[in-house]
């Protein structure tokens, strides 16, 4: 079994990195060239950078920043956000990028998944999927535009399709638990984890040190990502891993 990963986020927008609850009420969280730096430092596994307001505002991912963030780590590091054509991909690659994470522009072009695999390697794409839970279906619906539209999509449906279409891993956010601190979605990550065969990061709810555990022993997440926990210092990584070894799981 493969160890586990712990994957601190940057949600970035305006050039800062920003951190709220069930996607709204954004507050300021740091500069994400140092945020980024600091979580090298401290045992991170991997590196997330969300441009979340790229794809609402119709715009590239912020190249420059990119660049600088990638100059002060040694760690994989994936960027999303406004990426719409494999060109994109490549730019976002050359600045420094080691994966692409691709939400909004999958679901409007399913193809530029498999585009990006067939050019880069499935291992360099990433598909986000932002889910909510809807009460009428009895499952998750997948939502778009950093969580401002709804698509009509299934997201155990999306999951599936999204590995056929040559994804290397999902990063699956429960809406419903981010930022909320109350727990990673373990019924939505474990669905989605049982229906693929790739790695699922499980993203949005973390807020004390039991429920990684959780999410990995009950819903077999490959990855946990967290944000407003580790920004706010509430706790450490290498607490986080230390807390891990403790209860028998596999850490880096």
């Amino acid at each position: 079994m493969l160890a586990k990963r712990i994957i601190p986020c940057l949600d970035v927008k305006d050039g800062r990195v920003v951190k709220g609850v069930n996607f709204v009420n954004l507050r300021d969280a740091g500069d994400p060239v140092e945020l980024a730096a600091t979580y090298d430092q401290e045992g991170a596994d991997e590196l997330v950078f969300l441009d979340i307001s790229a794809s609402v505002e119709g715009r590239a991912t912020m190249i420059e920043v990119v660049k600088r963030t990638a100059g002060e780590i040694t760690i994989p590091f994936t960027v999303g956000g406004g990426i719409s054509h494999v060109d994109d991909m490549k730019r976002l690659l050359r600045a420094g990028a080691d994966k692409i994470g691709i939400n909004t522009a999958a679901v409007k072009n399913p193809t530029l998944v498999s585009d990006g695999a067939r050019k880069f390697g499935s291992q360099c794409i990433v598909v986000a999927i932002d889910a909510k839970f809807n009460p009428v279906w009895g499952e998750w619906e997948v939502y778009t535009h950093g969580g401002r539209q709804t698509t009509g999509i299934r997201a155990l449906e999306w999951a599936r399709e999204m590995e056929r279409m040559g994804a290397g891993e999902l990063l699956l956010t429960s809406m419903d638990a981010d930022g909320t601190k109350d727990g990673f979605d373990v019924r939505l990550t474990a669905a989605v984890s049982d229906s693929v065969g790739i790695p699922v990061i499980a993203s949005g709810g973390a807020g004390r040190i039991e429920h990684f555990n959780d999410v990995f022993q009950n819903a077999r997440a490959d990855a946990a990502l967290a944000a407003t926990i580790f920004h706010y210092k509430e706790m450490t990584i290498q607490e986080v891993k230390d807390d891990l070894r403790k209860r028998g799981v596999e850490v880096r």
